[in-house]
């Protein structure tokens, strides 16, 4: 059975274990829908860890999670609302469902829909006032902890702001594609339209999904579309045209072009083009103008070999009525962003001498376990670039598990052993307490040499399944912020359709979905789990992301932390690890004048105020002189990095996957700062709802450096002199020119 330790995909359990507990539906709702609702809330009272019955309790906790599943920000139900559904629903709702009984769902969301509809027509008015902004008042951003208003009044009050504080965001923005208030009411009718595109299937989808949520926050219920999206995340492949797409102005538009996908080698589709109508084969036309991008997307996505033809207005046509016809045949795209790769990384010391280190950077914890189309591994690619940086002669490695949000439990326990010697990796308890110790029985060493893990409060599940592993085994330093996410549960996903195909619950058609159930904790081999506490770094670097509002700790009914006996396991020689004391002295020496580290804390003292005060102000002169400081302070910033230059000095040497199987000897030469992805914006993430959609203010393409993989580099350089090491390969260092 193979299992998976983050949101994500692994193969079904046993039917048998729950066949006794369906009851036949006897619904109002279309059969398939009632049905699906009754299998998913019997997998979960009788397969979910807790084993916990869907009664009055759950039933209650169930109504919030769906109330505010739909209204996240409690922005559009008002006290009147909830008190109403509360009375009817807050003990009846598992009764309900296990009749296989969605009407409450459907009634609950038709209220909503209706606050959506009357909220946006008097937004639409609101927008079309004068606002001086010069007041004192100030908006809420975040209010997913606060109360809903309590009548359509307070509801008014607290709009009135909001809009105010919406055109000011626009008004403050220095490029505009049309008015502050065409822009707002444009994005009131984009709310008002996603609301209506919801479909019967839609909301039984929302409303399982809230069910599922209700036992733990890594339990949930995937639609078949959402199926896909996992199966595709895990192994890193899909069949369609390979183009990025983006909803903008009811339109859907082409953002990125996937190299090597279909689209770029037929060459026909550009970045900015945008499609109205799709066809399939050699059917009629389907206008999808205004259409939900996952409906889009699914229509643009199938069977390989198979032709899909677009309608596109060209991005360069200077009449919109202006369309052309692009037919492209499905094929296989490969997601290689999401790959392992590494770097050759040659750090030049103080003294002169130069310390070659490899750095391998993985985003997740990959698998095909489809058991459909090419085998993916991530063990398999990080042993191909751990092969080829031992032939480079690398005397350090480090491993990135930054954002690294998890995968296959298979995984995690296949990629530690390419670290140790055969012995246990982690244990696993199910509901009945039974324990299971889960090793790696492969006695070789793929690599031996020193190690350092970099980890942040991003990393979780299967990456911190490797990194306490290795920091239990003495076999690497674990460095970043002060702990990891702390997700300690193992999740299956439960293909529906099979559990549906029973006789009695006579479904003609295959779409039901399938159910992702936590049916594990997991532990390290010293007892602990990783659940809430997640993995301590040995060396804890100021970061941006180390901030409590993220992590296991910040959802909603996570399981508790426990502890279970340890495991016999050969721990690497103590003496190895003797210098940990000293690397940290050293570390917070450099961490204490490092002016990147001086700009993190900062930032962190800066956002932790901001969350503290929750609220941004609706008057422009306070507004304009918080852009101006902001705008000063990067200045500076930026004024400083360019008189000193890079703080470490190294050469860098990019290392994909396709270089290693083509044996690519004159590997492609990189800045050492750069960027590389995404960074985590909390502060960004908390002024969503006010942020400008639209933006498209030129951004500066200049890295800001990596602070915590500069400190790590340096780590990893105290820790190869301290342990006075040869070399780990054999090989020269003359491959690289």
């Amino acid at each position: 059975m193979r299992h998976l330790l983050k949101s994500s995909i692994s193969a079904a359990i046993s039917i048998s274990l729950i066949m006794a507990g369906f009851v036949q539906a006897n619904a109002p709702m279309p059969a398939d829908q009632a049905q699906i609702a009754l299998a998913v809330a019997n997998w979960l009272q009788q397969a979910h860890y807790s084993r916990t019955k869907l009664d009055d309790t759950m039933s209650s906790k169930l109504l919030l999670n769906y109330l505010e599943l739909l209204d996240y920000n409690k922005l559009y139900f008002t006290e009147e609302d909830v008190a109403e559904f509360t009375e009817k629903y807050a003990t009846t709702l598992d009764d309900h469902i296990l009749r296989g009984d969605l009407a409450p769902a459907h009634e609950i969301f038709a209220r909503y829909k209706q606050r959506v509809e009357e909220r946006v027509a008097r937004n639409k008015e609101l927008a079309k006032q004068t606002y001086d902004f010069k007041g004192n008042n100030s908006v809420e951003l975040n209010r997913q902890k606060s109360k809903w208003p309590a009548t359509s009044a307070d509801s008014d009050k607290l709009w009135q702001d909001r809009v105010e504080a919406e055109i000011l965001q626009e008004h403050l923005t220095e490029f505009k594609l049309r008015t502050p208030e065409e822009t707002v009411t444009r994005r009131y009718d984009q709310a008002l339209r996603n609301v209506n595109e919801m479909d019967s299937a839609d909301i039984g989808n929302t409303f399982l999904r809230a069910l599922a949520r209700t036992y733990d926050p890594h339990s949930e219920y995937l639609s078949p579309s959402e199926m896909e999206n996992f199966q595709i995340t895990m192994k890193l492949s899909l069949v369609g045209i390979g183009a990025v797409l983006r909803s903008e102005d009811g339109y859907t538009k082409i953002v990125e072009i996937v190299p090597g996908g279909p689209a770029d080698k037929d060459g026909q589709l550009k970045v900015g083009d945008r499609i109205v109508a799709v066809a399939q084969g050699d059917e009629e036309f389907e206008d999808i103008v205004d259409m939900r991008l996952d409906k889009v997307v699914e229509k643009i996505r199938g069977k390989e070999g198979t032709v899909v033809r677009l309608q596109v207005i060209p991005n360069d046509a200077d009449d919109p009525s202006k369309r052309t016809l692009v037919e492209i045949n499905r094929d296989k795209v490969q997601l290689k962003d999401q790959e392992a790769k590494a770097e050759l990384i040659d750090v030049t010391e103080p003294d002169g001498k130069v310390t070659r280190l490899g750095w391998i950077t993985l985003p997740s914890f990959y698998a095909n376990m489809s058991g459909n189309g090419e085998p993916k591994s991530t063990t398999e690619d990080v042993s191909l670039l751990l092969s080829r940086l031992k032939e480079e002669g690398i005397e350090g490695l480090v491993v990135d598990l930054r954002r690294d949000g998890g995968g296959s439990l298979e995984e995690a326990i296949n990629l530690t052993g390419l670290f140790i010697p055969k012995g246990p990796v982690v244990q696993s308890k199910d509901p009945s307490g039974k324990i299971t110790v889960n090793s790696d029985r492969d006695p070789s060493v793929a690599y031996a040499g020193p190690m350092v893990v970099v980890m942040n409060r991003l990393s979780a599940s299967a990456s911190e399944i490797f990194a306490a592993a290795l920091q239990d085994y003495g076999r690497a330093v674990i460095v970043g912020d002060e702990r990891s996410f702390g997700k300690g549960t193992v999740q299956t996903v439960i293909d529906l359709d099979k559990s549906l195909s029973l006789p009695f619950f006579n479904i003609k058609r295959q779409n039901a979905g399938a159910l992702k159930l936590t049916i594990q904790k997991f532990y390290r081999i010293r007892g602990g789990s990783t659940q809430l506490k997640g993995v301590e770094s040995d060396i804890v670097l100021p970061s941006r992301t180390d901030n409590p509002e993220i992590g296991e700790n910040s959802l909603k009914d996570p399981l508790e932390y426990d502890e279970i006996a340890p495991v016999v396991f050969t721990e690497k020689n103590p003496k190895d690890l003797s210098f940990l004391e000293e690397l940290r002295k050293r570390s917070a020496g450099r961490i204490a004048t490092d002016p990147e580290f001086l700009y993190v804390s900062e930032d962190m003292k800066r956002l932790r105020e901001r969350i503290e005060e929750n609220s941004i102000s609706t008057n422009e002169e306070i507004r304009r002189k918080e852009l101006a400081e902001d705008k000063a302070r990067k200045e500076a910033r930026d004024k400083e990095r360019a008189a000193r230059g890079p703080l470490i000095n190294a050469k860098v040497w990019e290392l994909t996957l396709d270089d290693v199987k083509s044996n690519r000897k004159d590997l492609k030469m990189v800045d050492f700062e750069r960027e590389r992805s995404k960074s985590y914006d909390l502060d960004e993430e908390l002024e969503g709802n006010l942020k400008n959609s639209e933006d498209k203010e030129e951004k500066d393409n200049s890295p800001n450096p990596d602070p915590i993989r500069n400190e790590t580099v340096r780590i990893m350089s105290d820790l190869h002199n301290f342990l006075n090491l040869d070399n780990t390969a054999t090989a020269s260092k003359n491959n690289i020119p």
